[in-house]
C-alpha cells in the first residue's frame, strides 16, 4: 500500500538501500530507516504542533525505538517520547529521548513502578483505575517527586480496539481528578483518550471518534468545577494536517508515530507533507512450485486497511523501475511468517539472494525483524548508522559479519 508512495516520493532511499543490501550491509528481514527524512519531518511536525501551542510526544515503536530514529527525531525538534510500554520508554531512554508520556496504551506493572518514577521521571503518567493511581504516586513518593497524573476516561460509545479497553468513568472525572490529588506523591494533570482520531475507510478520510467528544465534555465538566488548566492528550493517526482540529477540540498534547516517517492511512491516499521514510528490505531465499520465497520475520503489516494485493520490488540492482514489482503472499497472521511467497511466474524471475522490498505500514516492535538506520540519502553518501533489534540494542550484525 505505501510501495507507490516510496517509489514516487522517496526513490533514491529504495535504491541506497537496495545497493547496500548487496554490498552484504544490511541484512534481510530488516525495516530500513532513511533518517534525513525522519529528521525533516519532525521538525516540520514539531513546527506546526508549536504554532498551535500542542505539546509533542514522539511515537517510536512502529519503527523499533531504534536509537537514531530517536536522536533524528530529537534534532528535528520533538525532544521527548510517548511510550507505549515499559520497554519502549527504557528504550528511548537509552538513546537519550527522555520520557514525556509513560502507561497510555500500556499501563506500568506494579513492580516496575519504582523504576519508571525514580529513574524515568515521565513528565506524565497516565492511570486507567484507583489500584494503578496508587502505585504510580507511592512510587513517586518513595522517590522523592509528585508525579503529574492523566485520567484515561471512556464512556458508553466510545471506541476502543479490542485489548484496550479500560479507564475511569468519564461523568465521574471530577471525583476522579479529586482522587488523584489527594494522593500522596500524586498530582491530577488532565485527562486522556485513544484513539482520538481514525481513518475512515469509506471517505478515506481522517475523522474524529467518539473519544475526543467525550474528552471535550470532561474537560467542561472540569472547568465547571474550577479546574480550567489542565492537559488533554488526544493521540491517533497524527499528522500534521490534523493539528488544528485537534487544537479547536481542546487538545494539549499530539503524539506522531506513523507520521514521522511518513506511513499512517492517510499518507497512502494523499500526499502529505510528511516524507515516506520506512521500508522493510529483505532478499530471496530459493525458488518452489511457481514461488520465490524470501526471509521474513518482520512481515507484519499493520491491518489498517482491507486485504490488497501486496507487491515487492525484486532485483539485484538498484530499481524503482515498475518491471521489477511482483506480487507477494504474506502467511497469515496465525502462521509464523518464516517466509514470503513471491509470485514467480510472471515477468520477474527471481534469484537466490535478489533484494525484496516492501512498503507498508508497520509494527517493527512485535516481530523479530532488524532495524537498519542509513544517514546521507539526501546528501548521496548513504550509508548504515546501527543495526538494532526491536528493543533499540545493537543486533548482533557487527561490521565484519556483514562484509
Amino acid at each position: 500500500m505505501f510501495l507507490d508512495v516510496l517509489i514516487r516520493r522517496n526513490p533514491s532511499f529504495i535504491e541506497a538501500a537496495q545497493a547496500l543490501h548487496q554490498q552484504g550491509l544490511i541484512p534481510p528481514n530488516s525495516y530500513v530507516l532513511d533518517l534525513d527524512k525522519v529528521e525533516s519531518n519532525a521538525r516540520y511536525f514539531a513546527s506546526e504542533a508549536g504554532k498551535l501551542g500542542l505539546k509533542t510526544f514522539a511515537m517510536t515503536k512502529q519503527v523499533g525505538r531504534h536509537s537514531g530514529f530517536c536522536q533524528a527525531v530529537m534534532r528535528g525538534g520533538i525532544e521527548k517520547s510517548v511510550a507505549v510500554d515499559l520497554d519502549c520508554a527504557v528504550s528511548c531512554d537509552r538513546a537519550g529521548m527522555k520520557t514525556g508520556h509513560l502507561g497510555h496504551l500500556v499501563q506500568v506493572p506494579r513492580v516496575h513502578a519504582d523504576l519508571a518514577a525514580r529513574d524515568l521521571r515521565p513528565d506524565y503518567w497516565t492511570v486507567f483505575s484507583n489500584d494503578k493511581a496508587r502505585e504510580a504516586a507511592a512510587a513517586a513518593h518513595r522517590a522523592g517527586r509528585e508525579q503529574n497524573l492523566l485520567a484515561r476516561i471512556q464512556t458508553s460509545g466510545d471506541v476502543f480496539y479490542r485489548g484496550h479497553e479500560g479507564g475511569f468513568v468519564a461523568e465521574d472525572i471530577c471525583a476522579v481528578a479529586d482522587m488523584l490529588e489527594a494522593l500522596e506523591g500524586g498530582a491530577f494533570a488532565g485527562i486522556t483518550t485513544f484513539p482520538a482520531l481514525l481513518f475512515d475507510q469509506d471517505t478515506r478520510k481522517v475523522k474524529s471518534t467518539p473519544n475526543l467528544q467525550t474528552l471535550a465534555k470532561a474537560r467542561e465538566a472540569l472547568a465547571a468545577a474550577g479546574r480550567d488548566r489542565i492537559e488533554v492528550n488526544a493521540p491517533g493517526t497524527n499528522s500534521a494536517v490534523v493539528l488544528s482540529a485537534l487544537a479547536e477540540a481542546g487538545a494539549t498534547q499530539c503524539e506522531p508515530g506513523n507520521a514521522l516517517h511518513g506511513t499512517t492511512p492517510l499518507h497512502a491516499v494523499e500526499d502529505l507533507p510528511e516524507d515516506p521514510a520506512v521500508l522493510y528490505l529483505t532478499e530471496v531465499s530459493h525458488n518452489h512450485g511457481g514461488n520465490a520465497f524470501c526471509f521474513g520475520g518482520g512481515l507484519y503489516i499493520d491491518p489498517v486497511f482491507p486485504k490488497y494485493d501486496v507487491k515487492a520490488l525484486v532485483s539485484s540492482e538498484p530499481t524503482t523501475a515498475a518491471s521489477a514489482l511482483a506480487s507477494v503472499e504474506i502467511p497469515d497472521y496465525s502462521a509464523i511468517d518464516y517466509y514470503g511467497m513471491i509470485d514467480a511466474t510472471g515477468r520477474v524471475k527471481p534469484k537466490t539472494g535478489d533484494t525484496v522490498v516492501f512498503g507498508f505500514r508497520g509494527q517493527a516492535f512485535v516481530t523479530r525483524a532488524n532495524i537498519v538506520g542509513l544517514s546521507g540519502v539526501s546528501r548521496g553518501t548513504p550509508k548504515v548508522t546501527t543495526i538494532e533489534n526491536i528493543f533499540g540494542q545493537a543486533a548482533g550484525w557487527p561490521e565484519k559479519a556483514m562484509s
